[in-house]
């Protein structure tokens, strides 16, 4: 060997670099190619991942905006057990507007699909002014009211305190206890064998 050429030096050092090439570098390459590639996957991962946790806080905060929204709601419409004291409450602000109730009939309930509405005919009599007090105070009420059917009509025997009559129809709404599931669709029976 120590009398070779150079270039038999340099064909052996390039068959040394060759050997090392195919027998080290090259497996280690393909490993760091794989490598990267699990590592781009990973980060990938991450990154939905990273997504998804930002969409499931953003769910979770329109959930919990919902729930205080909803509570708000259940003020405005009542349980059902809650109905006998506004109807009471109704009266009284009557009485406080200085009407005289002449009649005041629930009616039977209607359920909808997810709540009940609670029909009251009612009619009083009393002055202009109050009957427009009454109102006033029945729109700050928290409760959700809606008026249906309203006529006045003034009266033939007319005083101080009482020139007017009206009718109309008040419509409170409540959640029903024990309201049935509205109806889905309808379960497929599973094939029998046959024999």
């Amino acid at each position: 060997m120590k009398n070779w050429p150079w270039y038999g030096y340099l064909v052996l050092a390039v068959l040394i670099f060759a050997l090392a090439f195919l027998f080290y570098f090259k497996p280690q390459g393909a490993k760091l190619k794989v490598m990267t590639a699990e590592r781009v996957k990973v980060e990938q991962e991450v990154q939905n991942l990273k997504q998804k946790k930002r969409e499931l806080d953003k769910i979770e905060a329109d959930i919990a905006a919902m729930t205080a929204k909803l509570k708000t709601l259940e003020v405005n419409i009542p349980q059902r057990k809650e109905i006998a004291d506004i109807l009471r409450q109704i009266q009284a602000l009557a009485y406080d507007s200085r009407l005289d109730v002449l009649r005041f009939a629930p009616g039977t309930e209607i359920n909808k699909e997810f709540y009940a509405e609670w029909p009251i005919p009612i009619q009083v009599s009393g002055n202009y002014h109050n009957l427009g007090l009454f109102f006033d105070k029945l729109s700050k009420f928290a409760r959700v009211f809606t008026i249906e059917n309203f006529t006045v009509k003034t009266l033939t025997r007319q005083t101080d305190l009482n020139t007017v009559s009206a009718n109309w129809t008040a419509k409170t709404y409540f959640f029903p206890e024990n309201m049935p599931a509205p109806a889905g669709p309808a379960k497929k029976q599973p094939a029998r064998p046959k024999r």
